[in-house]
């Protein structure tokens, strides 16, 4: 898949970033840089800390050493009302969607923090309410246009097939208009069919949008064919940082898929085949 958008400035820092839960150390004086419109994949083995990595930025972790710098400001940890109010989304590993609502009404829930009239206008549905909540419905249709899903836009999530189901929860990320999307095994659990759709869905708001993404993902053939940039965890800490060609032929990322005993016999390009 060919890129075309210009990398930006940093946006995000990560410094010597360490984060423990009693005695185990989820990362360790992990440091990372992010670049505006930059697709950023975090790989690593299973318990390499990927998703404790997106949690602290978010703010659901809080590290206990290290420092975080987003858009130029700097904090030792962050709330997730903040993040999600400083332009930061994320999905979830396992689905976090509203089962029983429709598919609009979930992206429509995406908006949230965009919306300013007060609570009480809400529940009389006063008329500056009906106003705001049909320029917030304009925009939710825009996105379920631009994501192939107005099919279901009026269907119960919780009946839908596990790949419609990550599609509309990138939906409801990308419906608060982030600045930084951040996505936890986007593809998790889908066929090759709903893994290239989303890989061109994900491609699509990167390059049209300008959004930056950072992810998680366990198949390498995705990973080396739209990331820019690639940082490889390995029992909490950085193995790893570079391209995707310059990960796949770095000794200490095969060992940590494979083992140094195993890892000799392998050619890079057949380590990283469909993983």
């Amino acid at each position: 898949m060919v890129k075309t958008r210009v990398i930006g400035e940093v946006i995000l820092k990560l410094e010597n970033v360490s984060l423990s839960f009693g005695g185990v150390q989820a990362l360790s004086d992990v440091s990372l840089q992010v670049r505006e419109r930059q697709i950023l994949a975090i790989i690593g083995p299973n318990g390499a800390g990927k998703s404790s990595m997106l949690n602290v930025i978010n703010g659901v972790y809080h590290p206990q050493q290290g420092k975080i710098t987003f858009k130029g400001r700097t904090r030792t940890s962050m709330r997730p009302h903040d993040a999600a109010a400083m332009g930061i989304a994320r999905t979830f590993q396992n689905i976090a969607l509203f089962k029983g609502m429709t598919v609009l009404d979930n992206i429509l829930a995406g908006r949230n923090l965009m919306m300013r009239t007060s609570f009480l206008e809400q529940a009389l549905y006063l008329g500056r309410t009906k106003r705001e909540e049909l320029a917030h419905r304009e925009k939710v249709e825009e996105i379920i246009d631009f994501l192939h899903i107005q099919a279901v836009r009026k269907t119960p999530v919780g009946r839908l097939p596990y790949g419609l189901q990550k599609r509309v929860e990138l939906a409801r990320a990308f419906a608060a208009e982030p600045e930084l999307l951040l996505l936890d095994e986007p593809m998790a659990g889908m066929n090759l069919e709903e893994k290239e759709d989303m890989c061109r869905f994900i491609l699509d708001v990167n390059e049209q949008f300008g959004t930056t993404i950072v992810l998680i993902e366990h198949d390498m053939s995705v990973v080396m064919d739209i990331s820019d940039h690639v940082v490889v965890l390995d029992f909490g800490r950085k193995i790893g940082d570079g391209t995707p060609d310059e990960v796949r032929r770095d000794p200490r990322v095969i060992d940590a898929y494979l083992g140094p005993t195993q890892a000799a016999p392998y050619h890079e390009k057949e380590l990283f085949h469909g993983m």
